[in-house]
């Protein structure tokens, strides 16, 4: 398929070495903040501080786990007819060497943060070692591919409380447990259903109705463990259980209606009412929780 490849320049390469990193997907680290709003911690700007350079250091993280996976798959992303133009890879635009140099820069600031925040590395290390073998082994098994994708999120919120040595409620680990699970199902749902199982070798072994039912498992999941997380321990946050099912409903539209869904950030980057629920979920809990620190 690339036969002949695009000429390079220095620009188009640095163009394509900052696309490899998908600054897009970095919105999925916002997770690593989790903690940060629900200690009640954002009014303290040393705390701020730390959580942003956590949740820095895990864009560095996921940005060198894109860049290895498609390292290794760049003649499967070269036969794709989607991914062999925007793969930068697989497109021509990025040079092997220029991958690989980049990713022992995104490592060696992974490195430095040992010295900031070891125990946030420690996390982003499991978080690496994970994604490792999602890329070689993992995503070729059926469900273990959603659990292992969705455990990622799970450890964001986790370096988000070792960045600020605070503890999280177990109720907060199992809301997203099930919120990643569902954006995991809808995923592969999506995948499965606008490019059948040409895109992934895992999609054979799903069908449509058996990803449908993990969605809506996780979904209830998902609202539940999230208002027995608001009621035992923080009641104040009784007002964003309605914007949350309405998130979920919206959600499902964007997939069902709009046909998104399989990269969730495009699905919220480009549907309005979703991006305001977010901003209106992000606004109740800070003025929810606001009063309690002033007590």
């Amino acid at each position: 398929m690339h036969d002949t490849l695009p000429p390079r320049t220095g620009l188009s390469q640095m163009a394509g070495l900052i696309k490899l990193m998908r600054p897009r997907q970095w919105i999925k680290n916002a997770f690593v903040l989790a903690p940060l709003l629900f200690s009640g911690a954002f009014a303290d700007p040393a705390s701020v501080g730390q959580a942003l350079l956590a949740m820095l250091l895990f864009c560095v993280a996921s940005s060198a786990t894109y860049t290895v996976n498609d390292l290794k798959d760049i003649e499967r992303d070269r036969r794709h007819p989607t991914k062999s133009r925007k793969r930068p890879l697989a497109a021509g635009t990025v040079t092997v060497p220029a991958a690989l140099a980049l990713l022992v820069v995104l490592y060696g600031v992974l490195v430095w943060g040992w010295f900031v925040q070891p125990g946030v590395i420690l996390v982003i290390l499991a978080y690496v070692v994970l994604n490792l073998a999602y890329s070689f082994v993992l995503k070729h098994q059926p469900v273990m591919d959603i659990f292992t994708i969705a455990i990622g999120f799970v450890l964001r919120v986790y370096a988000g409380a070792q960045a600020l040595a605070v503890p999280v409620s177990s109720w907060m680990f199992v809301t997203t447990l099930c919120l990643a699970l569902y954006l995991a199902s809808v995923k592969r749902r999506q995948e499965l259903s606008q490019s059948g199982a040409e895109g992934r070798e895992v999609l054979e072994r799903y069908t449509v109705a058996l990803v449908n039912r993990y969605a809506e498992m996780s979904a209830t999941g998902a609202l539940l463990f999230y208002s027995m997380f608001v009621m035992s321990s923080r009641p104040e946050l009784v007002i964003t259980v309605p914007v949350v099912l309405f998130g979920l409903f919206r959600y499902w539209y964007v997939v069902e209606k709009l046909d998104g869904g399989e990269s969730p950030t495009d699905a919220l980057l480009s549907d309005w009412p979703l991006i305001a629920t977010v901003l209106a979920w992000t606004g109740a809990c800070l003025w929810a929780l606001w009063p309690t620190l002033q007590g």
